[in-house]
């Protein structure tokens, strides 16, 4: 524990890690004191990409943990990113809520849904069949197909699973024959724009999930360190079912603080 206790920085998924649903999970607020008093660098990185960083800032705000929105990266701002460093001053037809749209925006992205260069799908209520087969009419006319993460499923309020991003993209790709490229975890471009925002390197740093088939994959991937945590999806015994393991399996991220 004190290689781990002794790394500069730290990723951090959000969901199953920091919260359940509007809920600090236990250890969270010692966890967050223990970081700003070592004056450690965080990151919370999620794979969500429906709300902004202010939006998240004061969503942690409203359970008692005041966080500045730089402390946030999430899988829209990533995409945005890699839109741009594609297509500088491109166009896209988005189905997604503010999240992916602030981020495209503050690119220099346009939202376009008669001939843009690319469809981006994230998760939202806003999900219907009308878009799908107005996104897919896109597809087939030219527009690159992207997705925001690969995430099949996704809990909300009260730990109710629901489909994410990866399962709505599925009618789209079915149907047009195209498979979507996706920017968040476990994509290594994700974890390489934390690392940057960090302003560290990946031996001093470690990543904190939930779930073994995107934070865990990641940081494996990244040769990063890797601490799961067991407050969310991913259990114990669940991980003989992966042929790779993290390099710490805790309780909750409260573990991680010195006793």
């Amino acid at each position: 524990m004190k290689n781990l206790q002794g790394k500069k920085a730290f990723i951090c998924d959000m969901d199953g890690v920091i919260y359940h649903g509007s809920k600090l999970l236990p250890g969270v607020l010692e966890f967050v004191e223990w970081l700003q008093k070592e004056e450690k660098k965080f990151i919370f990185l999620t794979n969500s990409s429906a709300k902004t960083l202010r939006e998240l800032s004061e969503k942690l705000a409203r359970m008692g943990l005041k966080v500045d929105e730089s402390h946030f990266y999430t899988s829209a701002r990533a995409t945005a990113a890699f839109l741009a460093s594609q297509r500088p001053g491109g166009s896209a037809y988005v189905i997604g809520d503010a999240g992916i749209i602030n981020a495209l925006y503050d690119e220099g992205y346009s939202i376009n849904d008669t001939n843009p260069d690319y469809v981006v799908v994230s998760e939202s209520p806003n999900y219907d069949y009308a878009r799908i087969c107005h996104a897919t009419k896109l597809v087939l006319n030219g527009a690159k197909l992207i997705g925001t993460n690969p995430d099949l499923t996704g809990p909300i309020e009260g730990g109710q699973i629901v489909p994410a991003t990866g399962a709505l993209l599925a009618p789209i790709e079915l149907a047009t024959g195209s498979k979507a490229y996706y920017v968040g975890k476990p994509n290594p471009l994700m974890m390489r724009n934390a690392l940057k925002k960090l302003g560290c390197q990946r031996e001093e740093t470690a990543i904190v999930g939930d779930r073994m088939d995107t934070d865990i994959i990641a940081g494996v991937e990244a040769e990063i360190t890797t601490v799961l945590v067991l407050s969310g999806v991913t259990q114990r015994d669940d991980l003989p079912r992966y042929a790779y393991q993290p390099d710490y399996v805790l309780n909750g991220v409260g573990d991680i603080v010195p006793t």
